[in-house]
């Protein structure tokens, strides 16, 4: 079942509480996204791990495509 644009976000925004969360819908079907992360937590981290960590806060999700941008302020 897909999720709603508005529960993905409020999912990464819980994993991430002090980082900057911006979710787009690709194709307007709640099932193919684009998720940019801006976060301290990701310091230090390589790309993968980085990607690891928003899989592992959506693990429970069920979504089609899930397009990750990281970053660190």
């Amino acid at each position: 079942m897909p999720i709603l644009q508005s529960d993905l976000e409020n999912r990464l925004k819980a994993a991430f509480p002090k980082g900057q969360v911006v979710v787009k819908d690709l194709a307007g079907d709640n099932d193919h996204y684009q998720a940019e992360i801006t976060c301290e937590t990701f310091s230090g981290l390589s790309r993968i791990q980085q990607h690891q960590k928003v899989y592992a806060a959506l693990k429970e999700c069920d979504i089609h495509a899930l397009a990750i941008k990281t970053n660190i302020p």
